[in-house]
Formats: structure tokens, C-alpha cells, sequence
């Protein structure tokens, strides 16, 4: 069943299971925590509490969030704060999982509240301010069939457009991959949700971009080597890495993923996360939990 966080302005949808570490995966703009239904029981199995939350004005959160920005606009620093409220909630600090847009809030969250944050992970983040590279649009297949297909989905608010996108950006399908997509675009024909998720391209991850160099935690950065967003995903991953704090850092690519590797490619998603919160996540988490006696938050549901 759902459950509700209410956090400042709104109530977030999580599923939550297991027990151990806390374990926050937050999804990327357009989509819903279900990109995760591969990967949360696996880490339950694995020993962690997973909560998996819907994203501000996604696929069960609540709508019309007011933003720190002062527009209609959700931007990572606002799902940076959504995410820190539900830590406080459960009570002990988490490692964040964060896709796309939520590897920018997860950069964020971990610079301005590093106490709540033990490490994070960015699944193909836009953490840094894209810059369109017209030669690859000519000379990268890929790049060029992500890059129109996302530009023509906010300037045609086009769903038809946005389902073409998600095609390309899963260059490998798992099994489920048409009802869950076809699941996902009932839930983006939903009163507001289609209008929510537009919000999300009024802002730009300048404010992540600012905070990479704050991060005080272990990262993990993972890239899957097709995603059809960036012109060449490794560089990009290596940047990330290269613009925290030395040492904080590290890169892993899985390869033939798109830009939703933990969907399309999970078993393998999955061993470098266990790995990184074997080495990250319990040695922090279990201190702090213990000084802190593990009291929940007191914030309702």
C-alpha cells in the first residue's frame, strides 16, 4: 500500500519495505517510483529499508507545490527538500538514489543537510547544465533521436512525443517494459500530472551544479553507455566526478543501457549499489541510527 509523507507544501507517495540502512530512491521528471520496481526488492533482500517516493506532482504525490523559486516551476532544489523532509520522517539519515533530474536534488540534499545524508548515487544525472552539441546531433544516432525527441515533448506538450523519447531512451526493453509504459502514460493523462511534469523543464540543474563542489559524502555515479540525452554519458559521469571534492567520487557505466539503467538493466544496477552501500551506507547509517536511539520523525502520513 502507499504511503504519504507529508512534507512542506505537499504529501509525497512512497513505497516503503525492509529493514536496515535507509535506503530514499527518488525517479526522474516525466515518470513515476514504479522505474524502480526491479531494484527496491533487491535491495530489501539485501538488508535496507527502501523507500521508493514519487517525485512532487508525480505519479501519487500531491499537486501544486509551491516552489522556492517563486514560479510554476519544480527544480531540483525543491526535490532536494521533499527528499530531506522524508528522511526526517523515518528518522535516521539515508543514502539517496537518485535518476536523472533526481541525481541533481540528491547533490543538493547531500550539500545543504549533510548530517541526513550518508552517501548518495546519481543513476544518469543532469547535475550539470547541458549544453546542446550541434556536431553530435549530426555524427551520434542516438544523441540526435533523444534531443529532438525531448525538445519536441515541451515544445508540442506532446505525451505522443514523450512515449517516442522513452522508446529510444530504453535501447534494450525488459520484460514488462509495454505495460508499464502504457501504465505510465494513463498515469501522465491524469488530471494535472501532464502539467506537472512540464514544470519540470522551467528550471535548468544550475542550482546542483552549484552544490557539486559542497558534497562532503561518498558518490556514485552510474551511467548507462547509450543514453541518448548526453553526447557522450561517460564524459559526462567523469565531469560529475571531477567537479566534487576529490576522493568523494566514482564512476561506474553499464553497458547497452539507455538513460533508465535501473529499469532496463537492474541486475546490474543493483550489484554496484549493494556494493557502494555495503561500503557507505551501514558504517555511517548504523552510527547515526544508534546515537540517535532510531526515533522516527514526527511528521504525519
Amino acid at each position: 500500500m502507499t504511503e504519504f509523507v507529508a512534507v512542506e507544501g505537499g504529501r509525497i507517495a512512497c513505497d516503503v519495505a525492509g529493514e536496515g540502512p535507509l535506503v530514499v530512491l527518488s525517479h526522474g521528471m516525466g515518470t513515476w517510483r514504479q522505474d524502480f520496481r526491479h531494484l527496491m526488492p533487491v535491495l530489501v533482500a539485501a538488508g535496507y529499508q527502501v523507500v521508493n517516493a514519487d517525485m512532487r506532482g508525480h505519479g501519487e504525490s500531491s499537486l501544486e507545490w509551491p516552489s522556492v523559486t517563486g514560479k510554476q516551476a519544480i527544480s531540483r532544489t525543491d526535490v532536494a527538500g521533499d527528499l530531506l523532509g522524508v528522511i526526517r520522517h523515518f528518522g535516521a539519515p539515508a543514502t539517496i538514489v537518485g535518476h536523472s533530474m533526481s541525481g541533481g536534488a540528491a547533490t543538493i540534499a547531500a550539500a545543504l543537510a549533510p548530517d541526513l545524508v550518508t552517501a548518495i548515487v546519481e543513476i544518469n544525472p543532469f547535475t550539470r547544465v547541458p549544453k546542446l552539441d550541434v556536431g553530435a546531433l549530426f555524427t551520434v544516432r542516438r544523441y540526435r533521436r533523444g534531443v529532438l525527441r525531448l525538445m519536441g515533448t515541451q515544445v508540442l506538450k506532446s505525451p505522443a512525443v514523450w512515449r517516442s523519447y522513452l522508446d529510444v531512451a530504453y535501447p534494450g526493453k525488459p520484460d514488462d517494459y509495454s505495460r508499464q509504459i502504457e501504465e505510465l502514460m494513463a498515469a501522465l493523462r491524469r488530471a494535472g500530472r501532464w502539467e506537472e511534469f512540464m514544470k519540470t523543464a522551467r528550471t535548468t540543474p544550475a542550482d546542483a551544479e552549484a552544490q557539486l563542489a559542497k558534497v562532503r559524502c561518498p558518490a556514485l555515479v552510474v551511467m548507462g553507455a547509450e543514453d541518448p540525452d548526453f553526447p557522450d554519458p561517460v564524459d559526462e559521469g567523469e565531469a560529475i566526478v571531477a567537479a566534487l571534492p576529490p576522493g568523494r567520487g566514482q564512476l561506474a557505466v553499464v553497458d547497452g543501457a539507455g538513460h533508465y539503467p535501473h529499469a532496463q538493466s537492474s541486475g546490474q544496477v543493483a550489484e554496484l549499489l549493494i556494493d557502494f552501500l555495503r561500503e557507505h551506507a551501514q558504517k555511517r547509517s548504523g552510527a547515526s541510527a544508534a546515537g540517535e536511539g532510531g526515533a522516527r520523525g514526527d511528521e504525519g502520513s
